[in-house]
């Protein structure tokens, strides 16, 4: 409504030409403001989810060593699919927030993708539900259609990818790495299925770590 507003208090002040007035509202954003939008809409989803993962980590560690809230364990694993506390704690330490924005840059068009705008979605998440909130990609493999969840708020899709490299076997040795480490460069080294690029995809985070200098949020 505001961005309306402005608009009409433009055209009835200023006299320009359609052509003119196309030209101002389609004149493309610089890098460095497209990288500075994508940082304060989505930092912040992080900061948060990570702060809250690392009070349950740190909470579940006393937990476990003393023998107390013995239910609440038994739920985190029901949650996470895990069978031991070492899985359990492993599923649940966050990872460095460097690996989070690089990984959502790359995935979003650095929050320009049709599926971001549509659908929430930051990290191109795939559909296998027909029963869930969805859209389906432009192009399709072979002749199926590739569909991409919907979500309702950008914060559940950034915990959608949370929960999925937390119980995906796919992610498993990241999992073991990061109870050793919390360098991202290394870490990255075990992303190498979230694309079908491989290593390419894992050299890629890490140039978007290094280039942008995103380990100074971790």
């Amino acid at each position: 409504f505001i961005l309306k507003y402005i608009l009409i208090l433009y055209l009835f002040s200023t006299i320009v030409s359609a052509s003119e007035m196309n030209k101002h509202l389609l004149k493309p954003i610089s890098v460095f403001k497209k990288k500075k939008i994508f940082i304060s809409l989505l930092l912040p989803i992080i900061n948060k989810i990570d702060n809250e993962l690392n009070i349950l980590y740190k909470s579940t560690i006393l937990d476990i060593k003393h023998s107390r809230n013995l239910y609440n364990i038994k739920r985190l694993k029901e949650e996470y699919k895990v069978d031991t506390d070492k899985k359990l704690l492993m599923a649940i330490k966050p990872h460095p927030k460097s690996i989070v924005l690089a990984q959502a840059a790359i995935e979003s068009a650095w929050a320009t993708s049709r599926f971001f705008k549509q659908a929430n979605n930051i990290f191109g998440l795939w559909s296998i539900n027909k029963k869930e909130p969805r859209i389906a990609a432009l192009e399709k493999r072979g002749k199926y259609t590739i569909w991409l969840k919907k979500f309702v708020s950008l914060e559940d899709s950034m915990r959608s990818y949370y929960k999925l490299l937390a119980k995906s076997p796919a992610y498993s040795e990241f999992r073991q790495l990061k109870m050793q480490t919390d360098d991202a460069y290394l870490l990255t080294k075990k992303l190498n299925k979230y694309s079908e690029r491989g290593i390419e995809y894992c050299s890629q985070i890490e140039k978007l770590i290094r280039y942008n200098k995103f380990t100074k949020y971790d």
